[in-house]
């Protein structure tokens, strides 16, 4: 327990940040399926909106490979607060205008602001908590997180019904002012011991963290596996209502159902725990390329809304038992340096999402179903072929 904190302060510090988990997931997800919306009232391409994600990820990706060192030299408290309020300012800013360029800007603010916050609560677990209570903290963070991108999409799809494409930052504002005020109220600084910055020390333990094969390629299954995910989050809004005219609350739904089924895997990653590590990875691998296959080769013969998203559904299970199974392991190599290994685990992995989307965009427009299957083969293969480089690096270990 924190010194001169009490049992009650610490229920309090670690509600707060179990709410400010999902805040991540609505501020990536909560306005896809008012991609088609925005492109027409900005009168701009597909590709152009996407790059407000690309832009988000990316600077929530780099800005984590800083800012985790950094909040172990002066802890979790004050930046969440600046966190919180750069959230605010930007989601309102962003509502008020209408060229892309000006929200890609604030969108890469945004990712930075993402990044304090996250580390932030991702290592002030690691404060408060250790031993079996870490890791059991731990392996809920992912299902936490996963509310955000369940409900972002379904709710931003009927805002944007209901009003127009800017109300989903309306409610990112105001859900970031919530929490601010919470933190105000309740919050406090849990890191017990502040750690000068030194470059030459921070160097070192990104050296040390960097040359540990087992831990990079963790994170390179992380990002993958949410590569996966992001794939259907940037293309599928305009597959469903440009080739299956649908609209952007059938959007909502259709992430809804995917953005559980992210949660149905975390669960499954959760209860197997006891089970043998590389039978709960190897299986759900071999489900999720033969879902894939069966996907791609019905694609050839029919198409359909539902089809898609049911064959998705499985996939996305098994991306979110991949996630949390190597999540958790990860956050565990070096609990001294939680705040920098995090901040280098995140920023990695947002990376790496960042970078596979684009390479698979160079492909073409993802306008079919067909088109989206083939793109979830070569992302499964590449995460089974890390997975096996990762096993068999364990094994000349032993």
């Amino acid at each position: 327990m924190l010194y001169g904190t009490s049992k009650k302060q610490i229920n309090r510090i670690t509600i707060i940040a179990f709410l400010s988990i999902p805040l991540s997931g609505f501020v990536t997800d909560i306005y896809l399926p008012s991609f088609p919306a925005m492109a027409k009232a900005l009168t701009v391409s597909e590709r152009e909106i996407q790059w407000t994600l690309t832009i988000y990820l990316l600077s929530y990706g780099i800005s984590q490979l800083f800012i985790g060192s950094l909040l172990d030299s002066i802890g979790r408290y004050r930046p969440k607060l600046v966190a919180l309020s750069l959230l605010i300012v930007s989601s309102v800013l962003i509502s008020y205008t209408d060229s892309v360029f000006v929200i890609c800007l604030w969108r890469a603010v945004q990712g930075i602001a993402i990044s304090m916050l996250v580390v932030a609560t991702r290592a002030l677990f690691a404060d408060v908590y250790s031993g079996d209570r870490l890791k059991n903290y731990l392996s809920y963070f992912t299902m936490v997180w996963s509310c955000g991108p369940i409900l972002a999409p379904f709710l931003g799809g009927y805002l944007e019904k209901l009003f127009h494409w800017q109300a989903n930052f309306y409610f990112l504002a105001a859900y970031a002012m919530l929490l601010l005020i919470l933190e105000l109220v309740f919050g406090r600084e849990t890191i017990v011991n502040i750690k000068k910055v030194s470059i030459r020390e921070t160097s070192e333990v990104y050296k040390m963290m960097l040359q540990n094969m087992r831990f990079m390629l963790g994170i390179m299954i992380l990002g993958l596996s949410y590569s996966i995910v992001m794939l259907f989050n940037t293309t599928g809004p305009f597959i469903i209502e440009d080739t299956f005219h649908f609209t952007s609350v059938t959007i909502g739904y259709c992430t809804l159902v995917l953005g559980f089924s992210w949660m149905v895997g975390g669960g499954i990653a959760k209860k197997s725990m006891s089970l043998d590590f590389r039978f709960r990875v190897f299986l759900p691998l071999l489900v999720q390329l033969v879902t894939i296959v069966g996907l791609l080769v019905l694609s050839f013969f029919y198409q359909n809304l539902y089809i898609m998203i049911g064959f998705a559904f499985v996939i996305h299970i098994i991306s979110g038992v991949m996630f949390t199974s190597f999540f958790t392991n990860s956050m565990l190599f070096f609990p001294a340096n939680a705040g920098t290994a995090g901040g280098l685990m995140g920023g990695l992995v947002y990376i790496i999402t960042s970078v596979a989307n684009f390479f698979i965009s160079l492909g073409g427009t993802v306008a079919t179903q067909r088109d989206i299957a083939g793109r979830y083969l070569i992302l499964s293969v590449l995460l089974a072929f890390v997975v096996l480089s990762l096993f068999r690096l364990e094994e000349k270990e032993r």
